[in-house]
């Protein structure tokens, strides 16, 4: 929905709004906020609210710390779980004070991302997001355990489903705030959830992923309940994905569409689809940016590990939906929640137009169960691996002029010290399983 600032000013009068969240996103994907009283709005729409950038993950040092917020009006939502001395929210773009936009903000790194396609002759990247997540009990002081809220499966109800009042509830929320929601269930593993929400272009598709977790853990937290995106929590089940369904738009044409085509899909589509596959490897330090991303990158529990594609199986990184015609669209199987969504959906876009650019073959698909190949007819079939860790991924990232160049120099930079600082503690942490394997072994 569009809106002008009178809009906003009027709204905000008529609903008794009394604070203003200037949201932006840090380079981990951590949504942040500056939180004004109505009394500052005004100045706000002007984009006269300066923050100080040092103090965010990823963005500047103290001695060049002032930033600026530019509020994309379309964004404005009034929080509905506030009744009284209510709440709305801007999401921002990050401005440096020379009025030229921030090389860090991961929104402003997407959008230059879909620069180069609309240079390209593409008008929309539309993205339809599947992120999934676990709901676990809180303990007396409200602090998260790892004790499951059910023990359903895929597609269960109540009484298997535990989840279910919480799940409709974050519907109806969502749908209170602009959300077209699709379908809500139970996913494979107990205590886990999914709900789908109609595609969007890329911009506003990554400001729902972000308003989605925001909405979900607040939700939660009210059914006494903590929600939680991290990729595998539990050994020994399925984890969370991030599906990202892509498409191309040429206007109101689909350029992945071609009806002549045996699978409907177009040379666009193709190429696009070679250089997601291309790169892969490379922008899976983006898309799994975790230690804890590489637990769900195994075989066994539906997650895709491998650098293929398929119209008619599921084990394959990329999946051609059966719909046509608008709804032709590619499946990447392997983002998952924990991924800052405007890095992912730049660097897959980059990827794709890279394809196109350079017109990469696009490998044939692979039809058979990768997961019960041996290691020798993957070798053969040409299928790699994606990253076993975060550690690999870091070092293929920093292999890919094309990845590296959709992030830019100042995110690159500061990305890769965090995640080179994570896997360090990571690797020099002493963890349980050592304990129950060597304590008394040794």
């Amino acid at each position: 929905m569009s809106y002008t600032k009178d809009d906003i000013r009027r709204i905000a009068k008529e609903q008794n709004v009394r604070f203003i969240r200037l949201q932006f996103t840090d380079l981990l994907g951590t949504i942040k906020n500056v939180e004004i009283p109505v009394s500052q709005l005004e100045k706000a729409l002007d984009n006269k609210m300066m923050f100080d950038g040092s103090s965010i993950e990823g963005y500047v040092r103290i001695e060049e710390s002032d930033m600026y917020l530019y509020p994309d009006l379309d964004t404005w939502v009034v929080f509905p779980w506030v009744a009284e001395d209510r709440i709305a929210r801007l999401i921002c773009d990050v401005y440096m004070p020379d009025g030229t936009p921030f090389a860090g903000d991961p929104r402003g790194i997407l959008k230059r991302a879909l620069k180069e396609a609309e240079e390209l002759g593409f008008t929309a990247m539309n993205v339809g997001p599947e992120p999934e997540f676990f709901l676990f009990k809180t303990d007396a002081k409200g602090n998260p355990t790892t004790e499951l809220n059910d023990q359903g499966g895929y597609f269960d109800l109540a009484p298997m489903d535990l989840g279910e009042n919480c799940r409709r509830e974050i519907v109806l929320t969502l749908e209170e705030m602009g959300f077209e929601i699709e379908a809500s269930h139970h996913e494979v593993a107990p205590g886990q959830h999914e709900i789908d929400f109609k595609y969007a272009d890329a911009i506003k598709a990554a400001d729902q992923i972000q308003t989605f977790k925001l909405v979900v853990k607040t939700i939660a937290r009210q059914h006494g309940l903590h929600a939680t995106f991290m990729p595998k929590p539990l050994f020994g089940v399925n984890g969370s994905g991030m599906h990202c369904h892509q498409s191309l738009f040429r206007g109101n044409v689909n350029a992945f569409y071609d009806e002549s085509d045996k699978l409907g899909l177009s040379q666009t589509a193709r190429y696009y689809m070679a250089g997601v596959l291309r790169h892969a490897r490379a922008f899976a330090a983006i898309t799994n940016p975790t230690v804890n991303s590489y637990k769900r990158l195994v075989p066994g529990y539906e997650a895709p590990c491998y650098v293929a594609w398929s119209a008619s199986n599921r084990s394959p990184m990329i999946r051609i939906p059966a719909s046509r015609g608008l709804s032709t669209r590619i499946e990447a199987r392997n983002p998952d929640p924990a991924a800052n969504p405007y890095l992912a959906l730049a660097v897959m876009l980059k990827a794709g137009l890279d394809g196109i650019k350079n017109k990469i073959a696009l490998p044939a698909p692979t039809d058979r169960n990768i997961y019960v190949m041996t290691d020798e007819e993957r070798i053969d079939e040409g299928i790699p691996s994606l990253p076993g860790d975060l550690r690999e991924a870091l070092t293929e990232l920093l292999r890919s002029e094309v990845i590296c160049e959709a992030l830019g120099d100042h995110a690159l930079a500061h990305f890769y010290e965090l995640k080179e600082i994570e896997w360090d503690m990571y690797r020099t942490q002493i963890h349980e399983w050592e304990r129950d394997q060597y304590l008394t072994l040794y």
